[in-house]
């Protein structure tokens, strides 16, 4: 198994898109993995349990502190929180702030200036989710990660996130495969 790699590194290393899988149990875990994943995204499960059957990125879904975090390579930070990001600074992971809308985003990269953006339509119940996390990525400044959180995508919808120029985009898929394809789309 390659070694373990900061999630930034993952992300803007790869060609195309990356595609981050929330898993639930190591053998999730695996199963994105063996299935083409590029990185891991864990809710309320402990990092640990998924660390030992995955070398792939972790990034942790909870808070900074929160114990369950260990193990992790990333953690993300809602909105410009300033007393979480530098929790995660404390515990050595990688801070990765979400943001739903233009104000947070602008909010994050004045108050925290994060390496890597976690956009974000949960929080927007109105209109199309994608189209909201198009226009997100239009504010994202040049040299900045952008992941788009689309659960539910479709091999289309990834492949207009990478033609539009997001780097990552989180997954709950358990079908992996189908949204990594063998061939890069035409750009």
């Amino acid at each position: 198994m390659p070694a373990v790699g900061r999630l930034s590194q993952a992300i803007s290393e790869g060609d195309g898109i990356s595609i981050l899988v929330e898993v639930s149990d190591p053998s999730a875990a695996l199963e994105a993995e063996r299935q083409g994943a590029d990185g891991l995204v864990l809710a309320g499960r402990s990092a640990e349990a998924v660390r030992g059957a995955s070398q792939l990125p972790l990034l942790h879904l909870g808070s900074p502190g929160d114990a369950d975090a260990a193990g992790a390579d990333a953690v993300v930070v809602v909105g410009p929180d300033v007393t979480a990001w530098e929790a995660a600074r404390r515990a050595e992971l990688e801070g990765v702030v979400r943001v739903g809308d233009a104000e947070d985003l602008e909010r994050a990269l004045e108050e925290i200036d994060p390496e890597i953006l976690l956009l974000s339509s949960r929080s927007n119940s109105s209109g199309d989710p994608l189209g909201l996390l198009l226009a997100l990525l239009h504010d994202v400044p040049a040299g900045k990660l952008a992941i788009a959180e689309l659960r539910d995508a479709t091999a289309e919808d990834v492949s207009e996130l990478e033609r539009a120029g997001m780097d990552g985009v989180l997954v709950s898929s358990a079908d992996v495969a189908g949204l990594v394809g063998d061939d890069p789309p035409d750009v």
